[in-house]
């Protein structure tokens, strides 16, 4: 005998990605295309415009009379357009992953335009940290993994309030079951996990930035220091852009059992 149920509409799908993510996503996809089916000399032109080089900022001492196009205007578009460019596609693939997985439960919680503000702060503060370090520097940096740092910053606020050790990286359309109160930046550098999360996360980015080679086994240069700057922006940072109230006590984590007094968004 087969019993039949009424479908539960508070399920969560089996797919469900916030559309601001899946764009970003599609531009990566599409600026990387565009750029791999070129020709060297267009792709040089390209780096030229749209990749984050810090001498632009701060001049090289071995290439005085080096001008980049665009000037102020280029100086300043290019700490976002850096972000859409990539090395390859297994550069693209990995981005892409992590955007899903932290990308997802930030979009799902504050929003496609606060996560888009959040996303963008990220990947400047890590890029303008990287000009700090390598100023005069001729190398050009690009890729996402600034910005998405900065998105696994700042999920480690909240995503250890929920049930298990990363059960706010779920949630579902409308309704995210991730907790709506967030760590201040006190519990959370008191809390064990987000101290051995955020060690890990540090150890892996020297070794690979150190070692020049990617976590798919390509050799490259890592821009470590940026995808520092953008992990320290979002986890230092989130509860500017987060609507929801602080747990004082660092949990239980979900307002919704009991209002919090608290108001603190470090």
């Amino acid at each position: 005998m087969i019993e039949l149920k009424p479908a539960n509409n508070n399920e969560p799908p089996a797919f469900n990605v916030p559309s601001v993510v899946l764009a970003l996503i599609g531009v990566m996809i599409v600026a990387y295309a565009a750029f791999a089916w070129a020709q060297p000399q267009q792709q040089n032109e390209w780096l030229f415009y749209f990749a984050l080089f810090p001498a632009r900022f701060i001049p090289s001492a071995l290439h005085p009379d080096l001008v980049f196009p665009g000037g102020v205007a280029g100086d300043v578009w290019t700490l976002f357009t850096y972000t859409f460019m990539h090395g390859s596609w297994s550069h693209v693939l990995i981005n892409s992953l992590w955007l899903l997985a932290f990308g997802s439960a930030i979009a799902r919680r504050i929003g496609s335009f606060r996560f888009l503000l959040f996303y963008f702060f990220c990947g400047i503060v890590g890029a303008l940290l990287h000009v700090a370090f390598y100023g005069g520097s001729v190398v050009p940096v690009i890729g996402a993994s600034g910005a998405i740092s900065g998105l696994m910053g700042g999920a480690v606020r909240f995503v250890f309030l929920a049930d298990g050790p990363i059960g706010g990286l779920g949630g579902q359309r409308g309704r995210s079951s991730a907790p709506r109160a967030q760590m201040s930046i006190g519990a959370a550098l008191r809390d064990r996990r987000i101290l051995i999360f955020v060690g890990v996360w540090i150890a892996l980015n020297f070794i690979f930035g150190i070692g020049s080679i990617s976590p798919s086994g390509e050799v490259t240069d890592i821009a470590w220091i940026a995808h520092l700057g953008g992990f320290l922006a979002g986890l230092l940072f989130f509860g500017i852009f987060d609507g929801h109230r602080s747990s004082p006590s660092g949990g239980p984590g979900n307002v919704g059992y009991g209002e919090w007094s608290g108001k603190d968004k470090d």
